[in-house]
This record gives structure tokens, sequence and C-alpha cells, in this order.
């Protein structure tokens, strides 16, 4: 062959490079990441944040409204301290609450966000106070298998 390269091998390694593009197209979009980030900043302290990873989805009504920026756990209170990022123009009652949800037994986990009635707003960089951490289902099952005691004796 005096050609070196076939059509066939041409076409087929633009196939892969198109491909592999699209990879990292979606997952830049899957995992939130882009160029221009607008929003704001807010942190929240849970007991356990079992289940979520920094990019999880932060949800207001089902709708996905930011993601989890930032995960550290606070060694004065052995919380998992929660860095969010939601998007502008999204404003929340400073009696927010926040918990950590499921969408379902092999579902992923994401953070749901329950509006309060306050006049006042959370700003950027403030902190949701009353969360909710994640039930734990092997929790749930002792729960339901040793007849919901937690002292493990047995109701009259």
């Amino acid at each position: 062959m005096a050609q070196g390269h076939s059509k066939t091998e041409i076409g087929l390694g633009a196939v892969v490079i198109a491909t592999a593009v699209g990879f990292v197209v979606y997952a830049a979009q899957v995992t939130g990441f882009s160029g221009a980030r607008g929003g704001y900043d807010l942190t929240a302290s849970f007991r356990s944040a079992e289940g979520l990873t920094v990019g999880a989805d932060v949800r207001l009504a089902g709708v996905k409204i930011g993601s989890v920026t930032g995960m550290a756990l606070n060694p004065d209170s052995f919380r998992a301290d929660l860095r969010l990022t939601l998007i502008d123009g999204i404003v929340l009652p400073d009696d927010s609450a926040i918990m950590v949800a499921s969408e379902g037994l092999l579902g992923g986990t994401f953070l749901e966000i329950l509006p309060g009635g306050s006049p006042f707003d959370l700003v950027s960089g403030g902190v949701i106070e009353d969360t909710q951490s994640a039930v734990s289902l092997v929790t749930l099952l002792l729960r339901f298998v040793t007849g919901g005691n937690d002292g493990g004796a047995v109701a009259q």
C-alpha cells in the first residue's frame, strides 16, 4: 500500500474521537462543571451525609436548583459540613430546611430544600440551620425486625 492509511481507518479514527468528545461533554453536564458558574454559596451541617458526594443535586420541589460543591468533616462537632451552590434567582427564606433524600432503593441521593415562611432571605455565604440527615435503610430494617425498639426490650 503506497497510500499509508485507508479511508476506513481514517473514518474509524474520526468516530472514536467524536465519541470521546461526546463523553467529555456529557460528563461536564452531569457533574455541573461549566466555565461560567453563576450562583451563590450556602452551607449546611449534617449529622450524617451518607450517600452524598460532591456534585450531588440540590432540589426544590423536585427541580434541580444547585449542587453540592464541597464536603468536609468538622473536627470540632464531628458533623459533615456541606457547601452548596445554588443558581442565581432562587431566593430562599432564612428558615428553610434541607434534608438528605433518595430517589428510591436503587436511586441516587440528593438534597431537598423545604422553603420556610420567614420574610428574611438567605444571602450568599449563609447557613441553613434546619438539617435532616439521611435515614439508613439498614437501620430501618433492623428496627422493623426488632419490632421498632431502640433499647431491644420487648414492648408490653
